[in-house]
């Protein structure tokens, strides 16, 4: 194939080893938890990363973009060391990379931006040598690095995940979001890091509060999987790590009370946060109402929120491999796989 090398240890083999000349991924966001599902459900948003690796004699990190500020440039990146385990793990050494990363996906604001990153330096360093990684291995390596399976799940496989890990072994089922969903993101002006949110949160916590979550969790799934928006009011309530974490998103718990009365059909913390997710029924809603609401209830805490309209994302990772021959080759890695994600209004 005319967009792929092969490697000089393999020549006269019988199966010569792919090196591709460069390898464009773009990733979707996700946002996880959604409520009771902590650490266990996830959907896939329509914000991207872009991870661009080419082969190369000196290792080179570049930025594009306004959300990579304090990215390493050098082999600490991420994405350099998420790679490297991929050629490693397949036997295989490619230890210089022309990387390139673009990001829409706010940092550490509970978008899922280190899982993004992690699943597309995945899925484009395996692209880079021949794909000889399943998918399954693939999520393993993202559960394992992340630490839990549902931001990798959701990015890698597209959709909705419900995904488990017991710390060997990540399993997953996805399923399409039901139709008609909307996103409307909150993004206050300020990083929360996962490992302060986490640290919040209680060792021990009564049985009761489990029970609920147990029994919440199982309903929102249930509800999520067949379309029953309905039910998402009361589905979305959570008692194990919301509670927890409202100190540190001042108006978090006005607005996930009171969101369904202004056209939301529930709100959740994004993730570890400071992220809020306020699900809408797409066209049936008051868009313009629920925007003032966060607006308002945010400002009066003297917090500034970017407001995002998303669409529930269907597919994991676009890849695409080029060889230096083709016009593309030269283009920077959004360019080369467009954002066909657009935004939505309730």
């Amino acid at each position: 194939m005319s967009n792929e090398r092969m490697s000089a240890a393999d020549a006269g083999g019988t199966e010569a080893a792919v090196l591709r000349d460069r390898v464009v991924a773009k990733v979707p966001a996700s946002t996880a938890n959604l409520g009771p599902g902590f650490d266990t459900l996830g959907m896939a948003l329509s914000l991207y990363e872009w991870i661009d690796l080419r082969p190369a004699a000196e290792t080179t990190i570049t930025l594009y973009g306004d959300n990579l500020e304090g990215v390493p440039r050098d082999k600490s990146n991420l994405v350099y060391e998420v790679a490297q385990a991929v050629f490693a793990r397949a036997g295989r050494e490619v230890p210089e990379l022309a990387i390139g990363i673009r990001s829409d996906i706010p940092l550490t604001r509970g978008l899922g931006s280190s899982a993004s990153a992690i699943v597309g330096a995945l899925v484009a360093a395996n692209a880079l040598i021949g794909d000889p990684l399943s998918a399954d291995t693939l999520f393993q390596m993202a559960t394992a690095l992340e630490n839990h399976p549902d931001n990798v799940g959701a990015s890698l496989f597209g959709g909705i995940v419900a995904a488990a890990w017991d710390g060997s072994r990540a399993e997953a089922v996805r399923f399409d979001p039901p139709a008609g969903l909307a996103a409307l993101v909150a993004i206050p002006a300020f990083e929360l890091s996962t490992k302060h949110a986490r640290n919040v949160l209680p060792r021990e916590v009564p049985l009761g509060d489990a029970v609920f979550n147990v029994a919440h969790g199982a309903l929102l799934t249930a509800a999520l999987a067949t379309g029953r928006l309905d039910v998402l009011k009361h589905a979305l309530r959570d008692r194990l790590h919301q509670p927890y974490r409202a100190a540190l998103v001042p108006g978090m718990e006005t607005i996930l009370r009171e969101a369904p009365d202004h056209g939301a059909l529930g709100a959740v913390l994004s993730g570890a946060g400071p992220t809020l997710l306020l699900l809408a029924e797409a066209g049936a809603g008051r868009p313009g109402e629920l925007e003032r609401f966060v607006t308002e209830v945010m400002a009066a805490e003297g917090i500034a929120v970017s407001l995002r309209w998303l669409e529930p994302c269907l597919d994991g990772p676009e890849v695409r491999a080029i060889s230096v021959h083709e016009p593309d080759y030269g283009r920077e890695p959004h360019q080369v796989l467009a954002a066909r994600g657009r935004e939505v209004r309730a």
